[in-house]
């Protein structure tokens, strides 16, 4: 592998293949626009457990066991784990995950921390201190809005800027060599506060963020957006995804036909506006997750997609910054996919 620039990896040609993914969605989630793109629909966020915490523990381990199965991998062979979700110390990922019992990493970057997973298993495998790795993430509705806001209990209403924070979770297995798709690429992103406080507009907050990355992806690469059959941020919704497409035609980074054309939002696809309490979109560790396990690598799989550019997205906020009126920074990372042969 080599450093492109100042923040981008490349991985050399079958240095880090995806083997295998699986998707387990919530039960809004399972009836959106993207619903036959998952392997394991819920008819109940509980997912048969007592607590919304532990609802979302076995939603992660189902998604890891799918992908063991679908790659044929016994937990054995990992050689290591890595994953996020949004819950205080990261209790579904290692609490969820701890039957494996595999050496493991917990990462975070909000909403993003899939994309920080899969850069950091990248450079794992691609160094050789790795052969088999597991990447996955999750969130759930009713832990994350007490986790940031306010408990879905209290019934707080939120404006139309609002999202929902996505209930599922998603899972990889990484290895050595050819996969059915490549990851080919990484950039790590820097820090971006534009000065947003309210945790109602998460999308505001994140989309000078993914503009960077895409930025600076772009020109450590040498790339362009036309490069890409698609390129997707991570949980910024119908309304951040306007504010992206804006940015990208003001800072000169691409044309407005061009923006408009190839680039989308996870978080605008996983939902169809007319459900309820959906608002602008969706967010959470797993929506762009779910959206790139599932549809957008089946639609690589079909051949509609060649080149794929994820760039995720996340909002770095606590209940009590929020509380304390600090600003909102955000955080974007990308990771370039190939379509593997």
């Amino acid at each position: 592998m080599a450093r492109l620039g100042r923040s981008t990896w490349a991985f050399g040609e079958r240095q880090v293949g995806v083997v295998a993914t699986s998707t387990v969605a919530g039960t809004l989630e399972a009836q959106g626009p993207l619903s036959d793109a998952f392997d394991l629909r819920l008819d109940d966020d509980r997912a048969a457990q007592d607590t919304w915490e532990r609802a979302e523990q076995a939603m992660f381990r189902r998604a890891a066991e799918i992908a063991c199965e679908k790659a044929a991998t016994h937990p054995s062979d990992l050689d290591l784990v890595i994953g996020a979700d949004l819950n205080a110390q990261l209790t579904s990922f290692y609490m969820g995950l701890r039957p494996l019992a595999r050496p493991m990493l917990g990462v975070y970057s909000a909403c993003a921390s899939i994309c920080e997973a899969l850069a950091v298993a990248g450079l794992a495998v691609a160094t050789g201190f790795a052969d088999v790795v597991l990447v996955g993430t999750s969130s759930h509705t009713s832990t994350a809005e007490r986790q940031f806001r306010y408990p879905t209990e209290y019934g707080v209403q939120r404006p139309p800027t609002a999202q929902r924070t996505v209930t599922g979770a998603g899972a990889a297995i990484l290895a050595r060599g050819r996969g059915k798709w490549q990851i080919t690429h990484a950039t790590i992103g820097e820090i971006a506060d534009y000065g947003v406080r309210s945790p109602w507009e998460m999308g505001a907050a994140m989309a000078p963020a993914a503009c960077d990355t895409l930025r600076q992806h772009l020109a450590d690469t040498g790339r362009s957006l036309g490069d890409y059959d698609l390129v997707v941020t991570g949980d910024l919704g119908r309304v951040g995804l306007d504010i992206l497409r804006h940015l990208l035609v003001e800072q000169g980074v691409a044309s407005a036909p061009v923006a408009e054309e190839r680039v989308q939002d996870c978080g605008a696809m996983i939902y169809d506006e007319n459900q309820p309490e959906v608002f602008s979109g969706g967010s959470g560790a797993a929506c762009s997750t779910l959206v790139t396990f599932g549809h957008l690598f089946r639609e690589m799989e079909r051949g509609h997609i060649h080149r794929l550019l994820v760039c995720a997205t996340g909002a770095l906020l606590s209940q009590v910054s929020a509380q304390q009126g600090d600003t909102i920074p955000s955080i974007s990372h990308a990771i370039a996919f190939e379509r593997g042969d």
